[in-house]
């Protein structure tokens, strides 16, 4: 059973990420704010829910919500000041985007950096103990997956509608064989083998 709030503030935020692990395709995060008699069958860490809850649940989220938001931080942001960094950042930008302004944020994971005075606390697996992570996990996946899948247009040969931009056997070959595109995290270790690609 998920919980409703971590804080004693009614207005309590909860933000997460997706695609910290990938290797193409920008790190998205989301920050949302439930009311407080929200409440789902399905509502948990994303992680746990097939694509087809997860796509069932993102419309309840954004109809019921006080409040969420989004930010995807593209590659070459992630590249200058590295993928933690970024993760914060998009979180952060996520978090100055709700109207109504949270009391208070709960973050999934242990590291974030304070914004606007805001007081916070980082919770590990967060996503799997409180229904405004869970909901900010679902929201940021979804988003993300949605981008992708956009993208994927583009470059068909990376298959990333499949493997949305993490570092499957598929997407590295594909990576060996063509290279890489204006997508994918140049500081990240593309190909097992070798710290650098020679471009």
């Amino acid at each position: 059973m998920l919980g409703r709030r971590y804080s004693r503030f009614t207005v309590e935020a909860g933000t997460d990420e997706a695609g910290r692990g990938c290797l193409a395709g920008p790190v998205t995060a989301a920050a949302v704010i439930l009311p407080s008699d929200f409440e789902h069958e399905f509502l948990n860490d994303s992680k746990q829910l097939s694509e087809t809850k997860r796509l069932l649940l993102k419309p309840i989220i954004e109809n019921l919500a006080s409040s969420f938001a989004v930010t995807h931080l593209e590659p070459r942001i992630i590249d200058e000041i590295n993928i933690l960094n970024a993760s914060i950042q998009a979180m952060q930008e996520s978090i100055l985007k709700l109207n109504p302004f949270p009391e208070y944020v709960i973050v999934d994971g242990n590291r974030f950096k304070p914004i606007a005075n805001l007081p916070y606390t980082c919770i590990v697996k967060g996503d799997s103990k409180y229904m405004s992570i869970a909901a900010a996990s679902i929201i940021a996946k979804t988003y993300r997956d949605e981008y992708m899948n956009q993208i994927h247009e583009e470059f068909p040969m990376y298959n990333w509608k499949k493997n949305k931009g993490y570092p499957t056997i598929e997407h590295r070959e594909a990576i060996r064989k063509y290279g890489t595109t204006k997508y994918h995290r140049m500081s990240f270790r593309l190909l097992p083998e070798q710290l650098k690609l020679n471009l």
